[in-house]
């Protein structure tokens, strides 16, 4: 057998008000695309994107027919492992679980090419590795994930695991990552989410939640979070056929009765269709 690498590479440009995404895949054969692993390194690459990996620095390049960025991360944080010890459970038996860890603040700079032009930037970036052989459980069509950078230097990571009502499986859970990188798990019982906007889809008919209240009682968090751009839809046919949103969001709110505002991003499943 051999193995595909499938990329999906997304801009929202919010001042344009537009988004944009590119996608591919490839086998790994006739170097299109592969791992080149060395001893300081480790280089994932599909044709002329690549996301290369070492001990103190992230590189991340690609080049799309509308856009093209060339970036470089620097973890702030160690890394996070969520659930118990990296162990996440995504189900009600032990086998419905994943492998789970993320780098939830990289100080990031490099250059975006957009409309012909260059443009240097820097910010923040957060990096998320999830891996299982284990399928989602019967019933469970999607998910809802948050990821939320907080003013006051603390992260949150929040995911929503839903059937075809709308209800939440109680595997759902999360972690709060404090000024230091120490963790907390979230369990279900933790936290509320609740949708107080919507935006239909011009091109799937899909309807997605664009803007939600999120409280987390035990750390006294109560946030308005909002898409920075209703149409972040992400439409995969020439790759996964997966239907879904993921993009920019922004908040606000407080967090142990202090005021904090928020950068993030959230990715919702199973609105489309069934996962």
């Amino acid at each position: 057998t051999q193995q595909i690498f499938v990329g999906h590479a997304a801009l929202s440009d919010l001042n344009n008000k537009t988004h944009r995404h590119a996608e591919k895949m490839a086998r790994a054969t006739l170097a299109m695309a592969g791992v080149d692993q060395q001893a300081s390194e480790t280089t994932v690459f599909i044709k002329d994107w690549s996301a290369t990996i070492g001990k103190n620095s992230h590189t991340l390049k690609t080049r799309t027919a509308d856009f093209a960025f060339d970036l470089r991360l620097q973890p702030a944080k160690p890394p996070v492992l969520h659930g118990q010890g990296g162990y996440s459970r995504k189900g009600s038996t032990a086998e419905r679980a994943s492998c789970y860890y993320s780098l939830t603040r990289l100080k990031t700079k490099g250059m975006l090419k957009i409309d012909g032009k260059r443009i240097a930037v820097e910010g923040l970036s957060w990096m998320d590795h999830e891996y299982s052989t284990a399928s989602l459980e019967a019933g469970i069509v999607g998910w809802d994930w948050f990821s939320l950078q907080l003013s006051d230097q603390t992260e949150l990571m929040l995911y929503l695991l839903k059937d075809q009502n709308g209800l939440v499986n109680p595997a759902s859970s999360g972690t709060f990552i404090d000024q230091s990188g120490g963790a907390r798990h979230l369990t279900r019982e933790d936290f509320k989410v609740t949708a107080t906007d919507q935006w239909k889809s011009p091109r799937s008919g899909a309807v997605y939640p664009v803007a939600w209240r999120l409280k987390i009682a035990p750390l006294a968090i109560d946030l308005n979070v909002v898409a920075n751009l209703n149409n972040q839809e992400m439409i995969t046919t020439a790759s996964t056929g997966v239907i879904y949103w993921e993009g920019s969001v922004s908040a606000s709110g407080t967090a142990a009765q202090q005021s904090v505002k928020a950068d993030g991003y959230v990715e919702l499943t199973g609105y489309a269709e069934a996962l």
